[in-house]
């Protein structure tokens, strides 16, 4: 068994499938998680958040919707 580094999504790497002015689609990494836990990794949608401020230089919060498929 080879053992493999876990890779998480940063506002940097974020895979983004698909992006206009109301809809962002990303791709999960097996390894990124959807909601907070004890290990403090940031959540998909924190990352997909800082992503947009960071581009789009908002001031304040982001808002973002999820949707599952």
């Amino acid at each position: 068994m080879v053992a493999t580094e876990k890779v998480l999504s940063t506002p940097k790497n974020l895979q983004v499938l698909y992006e206009d002015n109301h809809l962002i689609i990303v791709n999960k990494r097996p390894g990124d998680i959807v909601q907070g836990d004890k290990t403090g990794d940031m959540p998909l949608s924190e990352v997909v958040k800082e992503y947009l401020k960071e581009k789009y230089k908002k001031p304040g919060n982001v808002y973002l919707g999820v949707v599952i498929d």
